[in-house]
């Protein structure tokens, strides 16, 4: 077989620097030609988006607002959109180049290719900044011109406490429930939302009717009315009202409704809250599920709710009994907290010296988690009094002295460490930035004489997330900044809530006390060590802030 060379190439040297090259239209080598060719002419280095600091929602063209993240696809496609000349051109790679995320600019790196010569195909890189321009959308444009609400939804629970919408004000996040709202006004005993459409109302009814138990009705009010076209304007209500109980409550439930469900113990606590109440016997661990639409045909209060819980001391445990699901059946023996102190060691013992020292002998659910020596919190129903014809009809062999809610955890209570997650915030006053920044969440922008009770509610709110590993997986928690101090609650509440989160500690037991007087020496923190199955929340639980990169003044 005969071997063939190939034909030689012929070169030819670059009309401008002289290096040999094979021939092409223009003689020059491809390092003259991107210095004398410049595809990128026509495509301006400079731009602008639009964006909404109300709503935090981005102009997307030609007239859609939409709420994206930093950073995102969808981000980088609005802007991308904004440029003109890229339809000459043939885009192969975009991507953002990272900028300070107060700047109010954004950096984009783009790598074209163009066809400049006859098979010639010339490729280069280069960045476009944008410049967000701060403005409103039609919405918030509406809203600051005082053109008011087509629809409200007025959310309402007629109970002592802000547990309940501090939690739904995280499930709303969660859920994005909150994008076509207008406003949040917070009022005595709930919130109303706003929307400019009525769809977006019904939207809101839907998914609260979902998450928590409640009825509701409509109502509307004629505005205008056309004759000619046949055409009115209204305005429409929604009147939302949550069941007034809550998890960890203590129910008495009617004798005729603890008949239907199953024949259940008529004293019982609140185990779980979701669209449906969920009844746990913790003498026998019954559960029972009270739907809404049988609770409003037979409604009944709580008889004691979280803050009415007393600290009480495992002396033994037990287990006796069944098992469901978490909840193990068990005999214990508690006493008071510090009921068999010294009396110059407790100067605030029990008014009745004969219950403080005694001891008690209960069933509980938790016969899993307590053990001899731990800390739990319970109802002390020895010489309580309740304003309840259930209560009073139920025969006195079947009150417990104790019924045990949950474990506490005092010594880690007491050295208030500051906590490496946060969760954010819907509403925003006037002024403020970002969705997580410091603006005053949905609870709690009333302030006066309730702030301290919304503050000490949110406290417990906080410690219910920490220590309920289901209830954290309907939420979504955020990690925390540990480089700025005192600014990385990022939490509906503001500058209060940040002092609540890191320095107070709230007695839960029995509406104990001035959170002042909580703290406790160096030595004391010595010699009290960290429970060891303290619930932690873990970092794979916690999802990245994008609040480092919100467009806009820090606040």
């Amino acid at each position: 077989m005969e071997f063939v060379a190939p034909p030689p190439v012929h070169r030819v040297l670059c009309a401008d620097c002289g290096t040999p090259i094979v021939p092409n239209s223009a003689n020059l080598c491809v390092a003259c030609l991107r210095n004398s060719v410049d595809i990128t002419e026509g495509i301006p280095k400079q731009a602008s988006v639009s964006y909404c600091r109300n709503c935090e929602r981005f102009l997307s063209p030609p007239s859609t607002w939409a709420i994206v993240q930093p950073e995102s696809q969808e981000l980088l496609a609005i802007c991308l959109r904004k440029l003109k000349g890229l339809n000459r051109v043939r885009l192969t790679e975009a991507h953002f180049i990272w900028t300070e995320p107060h700047s109010k600019r954004l950096r984009v790196s783009l790598t074209i290719q163009k066809e400049v010569l006859t098979a010639t195909i010339l490729e280069q890189v280069f960045e476009i900044e944008y410049l967000v321009q701060y403005g409103q959308c039609p919405d918030c444009t509406k809203l600051a011109a005082k053109n008011t609400w087509k629809a409200l939804v007025q959310v309402r629970q007629k109970v002592p406490h802000k547990r309940t919408f501090l939690f739904l004000e995280q499930l709303i996040l969660k859920h994005g429930a909150q994008k076509d709202t207008i406003s949040v006004k917070e009022v005595k005993d709930g919130l109303d939302f706003f929307y400019s459409q009525r769809s977006h109302a019904l939207k809101m009814v839907e998914f609260l009717n979902g998450v928590v138990p409640i009825r509701s009705k409509s109502s509307e009010q004629l505005l205008s009315t056309d004759t000619h076209t046949n055409t009115a304007n209204f305005k429409y209500t929604y009147s939302v009202e949550i069941i007034p109980v809550c998890k960890e409550d203590l129910v008495c439930i009617p004798q005729k409704l603890a008949r239907s469900l199953s024949n259940i113990s008529p004293l019982t606590i609140c185990s779980r809250v979701g669209n449906s109440i969920h009844l746990l016997d913790p003498a026998t661990l019954q559960v029972a599920e009270v739907s809404s639409p049988v609770y409003w045909r037979t409604p009944f209060d709580s008889l004691a709710t979280v803050t009415d819980l007393v600290e009480f001391t495992v002396l033994d445990v037990e287990p006796s009994g069944s098992v469901r699901g978490k909840w193990v059946l068990a005999d214990a023996q508690v006493a008071l907290s510090g009921a068999f102190r010294s009396s110059h060691d407790d100067d605030a013992m029990d008014e009745d010296p004969a219950s403080s020292s005694q001891i008690f002998h209960t069933r509980t659910h938790l016969g899993g988690i307590l053990q001899p020596g731990d800390a739990a919190l319970g109802f002390f129903l020895s010489n309580a009094n309740f304003n309840s014809d259930a209560f009073a009809a139920l025969p006195a062999h079947r009150i417990p002295d104790v019924v045990l809610v949950k474990k506490a955890y005092p010594n880690r209570r007491k050295k208030a460490r500051a906590r490496q997650w946060k969760l954010r915030s819907i509403a925003k006053e006037a002024g403020e930035e970002g969705e997580t920044g410091a603006a005053r969440g949905v609870v709690g922008r009333m302030g006066g004489r309730d702030q301290r009770k919304v503050e000490e509610d949110y406290e417990l709110f906080l410690r219910e997330l920490e220590e309920d590993e289901e209830m954290r997986g309907a939420v979504n928690l955020y990690r925390a900044r540990v480089d700025r101090p005192g600014a990385g609650s990022g939490l509906a509440g503001g500058k209060t809530r940040k002092k609540t989160q890191f320095a107070m500690d709230v007695d839960e037991g029995a509406g104990a006390a001035d959170p002042a007087v909580v703290s406790t020496s160096p030595a004391d923190e010595e010699k009290e060590e960290d429970e060891p199955d303290f619930p932690d929340v873990k970092l794979d639980e916690l999802l990245e802030d994008f609040d480092e990169m919100t467009l806009g003044d820090d606040a």
